[in-house]
């Protein structure tokens, strides 16, 4: 018997990258690393678990090109030539499995959640808080725009000369990029703000930066929120809606002139943001524990926290979270409808982030033309082998991930996993699940 064609098994051809299949692992880490920004043998063994799994693809997760733009401490960095031989054995460990191994250039700039002992504050677009956080920052002078433009061309040649796959540029979910994207948060005055071409000004430098340190024929890809919804919560209405997926149609054609062989379309102007990842809940009791991790790092903190834990403000913020969010059977392809506009825009193949976990919708969206492949996260997390589980011939997992977010609640303070306990036997199962980031050890 011969096997039917199937579009999710056709390889995606980039100008400078072929990936076996349509179905990517999104960006998506816990604190695995060292606190200096050095990798270890647990993030090697995260990202195993995706390429046995069968992904064609992983795009790591939040790599930061300097020290000053990490999210948190214990996330392994690209800021020297030292970490050069850890991003090789990472790429070596899944380039055994066939899968490729696309390395996410990031800044948080004032968007972080535990800012580490070095730089406590942020550098961004603006002098203006995080208005969730309050983390505190300083608008970027041009020297340091500069500065960090060199930054993420290094990133890139570091990653090129350990053997990676590509690079993707982390423009989306209110990081960096974003802040300068973003026309709710960024406020300058100068050659980097105000009108749209202004905004894009700082990651356009970053793209013609990278090109020119690796040339044509590496792959690099963009990530950006196509609409920002930045006036999603009721404490965000001052600052406004933010960029419309209008915006980003025009931001995608310059960055595809520039040189990016790819867009990768998310959504919301924050992270965490009710379409992002939007959830089915949102665990509160959970939340009020491992917030306490950030407790000292924002001027609004505290209040949070204290929010949070409050028999009454705790519900009303979840109630406001989800009502801001999408229903869960409303959670799946979410942005499928701004990736099409774009893709129907550019000249380049675009990918779609956004809850897939079924092989007919996500079959179904390449067929219509929304997206040439998706990228999956939580389901992912979930099912480390859900992508062997569609070649298999199954539509979905037997226990598919429910959205409930208690993954990325837990992973400021534990290591990251499936905490959803009614998809286990056992908590006992439930937590090998989790600590098995950490087989093999790093010793023998």
């Amino acid at each position: 018997m011969h096997r039917m064609p199937d579009i999710l098994f056709d390889s995606l051809r980039f100008r400078n990258l072929t990936v076996k299949n349509r179905i990517f692992r999104s960006n998506i880490s816990g604190r695995f690393d060292n606190y200096d920004g050095s990798g270890n043998q647990a993030r090697i063994n995260w990202e195993t678990k995706f390429a046995r799994g069968g992904v064609g693809a992983i795009v790591s997760s939040f790599v930061p090109v300097l020290i000053r733009g990490r999210i948190m401490p214990n996330y392994a960095t690209i800021d020297r030539d030292e970490r050069i031989p850890f991003w090789r054995k990472v790429g070596e460990a899944v380039h055994q499995y066939d899968c490729k191994y696309i390395l996410q250039l990031s800044h948080g700039g004032r968007q972080r959640d535990v800012p580490g002992i070095e730089y406590p504050t942020g550098l961004s677009s603006t002098d203006r808080a995080d208005p969730l956080h309050g983390f505190e920052c300083k608008a970027m002078t041009v020297d340091q725009i500069t500065e960090t433009v060199n930054a993420f061309a290094e990133g890139a040649r570091r990653a090129r000369e350990a053997g990676l796959d590509g690079v993707e540029l982390h423009g989306a979910n209110g990081y960096l990029i974003t802040q300068f994207l973003s026309s709710a948060i960024n406020d300058r005055h100068d050659e980097y703000g105000g009108s749209l071409e202004n905004r894009a000004r700082f990651v356009i430098d970053i793209v013609k930066a990278i090109r020119r340190k690796v040339g044509n024929d590496f792959h690099l890809q963009m990530k950006i929120s196509a609409a920002e919804h930045n006036d999603a919560l009721i404490f965000l209405k001052f600052e406004g809606r933010g960029n419309t997926v209008e915006d980003s149609i025009q931001v995608c054609r310059w960055l595809v002139d520039a040189g990016v062989d790819a867009i990768h379309v998310s959504t919301g102007s924050s992270f965490p943001h009710p379409l992002n990842p939007a959830g089915s809940d949102l665990p509160v009791d959970v939340l009020s524990q491992t917030y306490e991790q950030l407790a000292s790092s924002g001027s609004h903190t505290l209040r949070n926290l204290l929010f949070f834990r409050g028999a009454v403000t705790g519900p009303v913020f979840k109630h406001q979270w989800l009502a801001a969010g999408v229903p869960p059977d409303r959670i799946e392809g979410l942005n499928l409808p701004d990736a099409r506009k774009i893709k129907q825009a550019v000249n380049v193949p675009v990918l779609c982030t956004g809850g897939f976990q079924t092989a007919s919708v996500i079959r179904s969206a390449i067929t219509r033309g929304d997206c040439d492949a998706v990228s999956i996260a939580r389901p992912l997390v979930a099912n480390n082998d859900l992508v062997k589980q569609f070649e298999a011939g199954k539509d979905r997992a037997d226990k598919p991930c429910t959205y409930c977010n208690k993954c990325l609640v837990h992973v400021v303070e534990h290591p990251l996993g499936c905490y959803e306990e009614s998809r286990f036997a056992s908590r006992d199962e439930m937590l090998a699940q989790v600590m098995s980031v950490f087989a093999p050890p790093p010793f023998a």
